[in-house]
């Protein structure tokens, strides 16, 4: 996260915020510091700059891990700068503007058409000659009451930890309201990183607070700050600063000395080390440099925003699994070790996820754990060969096994052999990891057997189970002759873990060691015949049924709880006699017709032609009606 590397002249580029340079070492030494170099590299991990070294112990050859960290460096040389809204940039059209110092003498222009006029934002990040600055120009607030704002968005793709104070450079007066925002998933979501203002309770409704009064509690608060925004004069008073140093001051102490401790917190202080780290780095700029009046609608043109330049130093993000990081197909890309890789080194390689991945730690200090990735069936960290210890076989009365366990500096040792007495069953011979550091008498009684009982030794480890991260728990089983994982989490199962349960299919974008492996099937309970898919997610459906999940009808088929077969349709089961369709389940029938199709007459005459007793009942009703409807008239008329 840090390097303590400070340098006291302010005008040398900060390698890192944490130095404490002493004077060079006389002549004399120069070469024999040369020749010792190498053999003291493994001591010199204050940096965290090494990431592994080749050791020799008793037991060989071997590397020996590290965790480790890039060096800082000057992170605007690999941004991607974006200014919104469209058209807030001056010069299209050309625009005069007026400065605080002069405001009644309008005479400078911004024309984006003239290179010798114009100010893109690229200039923000330029390397300026000295004298001459040069600089990103808002358009000028000729609008106002309308509010002049600009948001100013850095992107590097890419997680970066921030090891220096971010110092952004302003001609022509600092705005009076503005607020810094960082994004953590390359500007997907926007978090507040701190506010500003000439009156942060009128701007923002918080109390004002310096960041160099927060405690040791507070060092990742959120905080609103009036010490860069008040008017000072454009010549004096440029900077505002986002003060990382201040911050990091909170736990080493004023000349960031202390590394120790602030190490230790940042491992241990909940979300202190994710307060520094951002993939993009958000500038809203809400209301411009006021000259210290309030605005004079009578002159426009002196109320606009210009940056100079924009300082971020700060080092790749890589885990504590990488100390270089490089510029390749147009991103930072951290140069992994410890069998990671990624662009930030956040997941093992392939054939090294017999446990889930897991970030470097700084602690314990001063070479920190790097958590490395292993292959199955090897040590993490040192890597060496290992030494057999035996343990004397138990009494017979016991009927405990004899165990070998082979043990390999400085990992825990592992359970390599497990022979039972003759009684038992045959001699088995696997590997099997296990964190036991005991006694002979105490594994004795851990791997004691009862007479009768089922002959499964239960091996609890939390180190070395080869279950690809879904299990810390090993069980050997004697009469299989294997090992195999216990109670497999994130819906996995199998002796490795390595298979998903049923009811669940393999991730085909995920690793075998993601939690995401395995897939809920999601079968429709009616259309499918079970609960269960095969490797690509398509459940087994019901007769009628179709698609992945079962939830869909074969186009001869319609839905209702259930797929049925189709009564009618457009094309082969047609209504017959003018009947029409409905939803595939039944035919409506004109008058006169009845049937599934529509294709019997509603009864049959005498002579066995067709007839409609609604056709026949109509004249004698008609008959009837009128004759009652002409009474009824005849009536009324007097008649």
């Amino acid at each position: 996260m840090l390097s303590p590397s400070f340098t006291p002249n302010p005008d040398a580029a900060f390698p890192g915020p944490l130095e404490a340079r002493s004077p060079g070492p006389p002549p004399a030494v120069m070469l024999l510091l040369a020749s010792l170099l190498l053999h003291c590299l493994p001591l010199a991990m204050a940096d965290y700059d090494i990431c592994k070294s080749w050791v020799t112990t008793d037991e060989g050859p071997s590397w020996e891990f590290y965790a480790c960290q890039p060096k800082a460096m000057s992170m605007k040389d690999y941004v991607t700068v974006k200014v919104e809204p469209t058209g807030i940039t001056c010069g299209d059209p050309p625009e005069r503007f007026c400065t605080h110092e002069n405001p009644y003498l309008c005479s400078d222009e911004c024309d984006a058409s003239n290179p010798d006029l114009a100010h893109p934002p690229r200039l923000m990040f330029d390397k300026e000659d000295e004298g001459l600055a040069t600089y990103w120009q808002s358009v000028t607030w000729s609008r106002y009451p309308s509010p002049l704002e600009a948001n100013i968005t850095l992107s590097w793709n890419k997680s970066i930890e921030l090891t220096d104070d971010i110092v952004v450079t302003f001609e022509y007066g600092r705005p009076t309201i503005m607020m810094l925002e960082k994004s953590l998933d390359n500007g997907r979501t926007w978090h507040p990183y701190q506010y500003y203002a000439e009156d942060c309770m009128e701007a923002f409704n918080m109390p004002p607070r310096r960041v160099r009064d927060l405690s040791s509690t507070s060092a990742n608060r959120v905080v609103c700050t009036e010490e860069y925004s008040r008017w000072a004069g454009s010549k004096k008073e440029k900077h505002v600063r986002f003060e990382v140093r201040d911050r990091f001051a909170i736990f080493a102490g004023p000349d960031l000395r202390n590394l120790d401790n602030l190490y230790t917190r940042l491992e241990s202080a909940k979300g202190l080390k994710e307060f520094f780290t951002a993939t993009d780095l958000r500038m809203k700029l809400l209301r411009p440099a006021l000259g210290g009046t309030y605005v004079q609608r009578e002159n426009l043109y002196k109320y606009f925003y210009a940056i100079s330049n924009i300082e971020v130093t700060g080092r790749c993000k890589c885990n504590l699994h990488a100390n270089l990081c490089s510029y390749k197909e147009g991103g930072l890309q951290c140069e992994c070790e410890h069998n990671t890789t990624g662009q930030d080194c956040g997941k093992c390689k392939k054939n090294f996820r017999t446990r889930s991945w897991r970030a470097g730690s700084y602690l314990p200090l001063p070479n920190g754990s790097p958590n490395a990735c292993a292959a199955a069936g090897s040590a993490f960290g040192r890597i060496s060969q290992p030494k057999k210890v035996t343990v004397p076989k138990a009494t017979a009365t016991s009927m405990a096994p004899e165990v070998t366990i082979t043990t390999s500096t400085p990992t825990t040792p592992t359970i390599q052999a497990l022979t039972l007495p003759s009684t038992q069953q045959p001699t088995a011979t696997t590997t099997v990891a296990a964190p036991i550091v005991a006694a002979p008498a105490k594994i004795s009684k851990l791997f004691q057997l009862k007479p009768k009982s089922p002959q499964v030794v239960p091996i609890e480890v939390f180190k070395d189970c080869e279950c690809y991260g879904h299990s810390n728990r090993c069980s050997y089983i004697d009469f299989l002759n294997v090992v195999t994982c216990v109670s497999c989490k994130h819906n996995t199962r199998g002796q490795h873990c390595q298979h998903c349960r049923l009811g669940y299919y393999r991730n085909g974008s995920a690793e075998l060691d993601d939690e995401n492996v395995c897939i809920e099937c999601n079968c429709n309970q009616i259309g499918s015949i079970n609960d269960r898919c095969n490797e690509t997610g398509h459940c087994e459906c019901r007769e009628g049924a179709a698609g992945p999940k079962c939830d869909d009808c074969l186009p001869s088929h319609y839905w209702r709880q259930g797929c049925f077969p189709n009564v009618c349709d457009d094309e082969s089961l047609l209504c017959q006699n003018g009947g029409t369709c409905y939803q595939n389940q039944r035919c409506l029938c004109p008058s006169g017709y009845q049937g599934v199709l529509c294709d019997q007459p509603l009864c049959q005459g005498d002579e066995g032609q067709a007839c409609d007793p609604a056709s026949h009942a109509g004249p004698h009703l008609a008959v009837l009606l009128g004759s009652g409807l002409l009474l009824w008239l005849a009536g009324c008329l007097g008649y």
